[in-house]
């Protein structure tokens, strides 16, 4: 049997840097987004809570996938085991990636 993959994501949203787990991660549909999908939250103890991780499951609860803006990714990489995720705060010079704007091209 073929293992699943993991990969651990890494992006920037509002402010705050988060770090997910997912089984599939692809190119969307949609242009300039990946799709993110299958969500994974570490393994639940009931002797040590994490408050990051309960926040993030919370945010994703119900979620079945979800689009990433490309230029909001910082890194994605392929893991062995799911593991803790979490929300923190941008420190030192987190800026998002420039994009040139799509419009009409010069008048001829």
């Amino acid at each position: 049997m073929a293992k699943q993959r993991i990969y651990k994501i890494i992006f920037f949203n509002q402010g705050q840097v988060y770090e997910i787990y997912a089984h599939k991660v692809a190119q969307g549909g949609l242009m300039g987004f990946i799709e993110v999908e299958q969500l994974s939250f570490g393994e639940r103890s009931q002797v040590v809570v994490d408050p990051s991780e309960e926040r993030l499951a919370a945010e994703f609860e119900g979620v079945q996938r979800t689009y990433l803006p490309m230029h909001a990714v910082i890194r994605i990489d392929e893991v062995e085991r799911v593991g803790t995720g979490k929300i923190s705060d941008a420190k030192g010079n987190v800026t998002a990636f420039p994009i040139p704007g799509y419009g009409p091209g010069p008048k001829r």
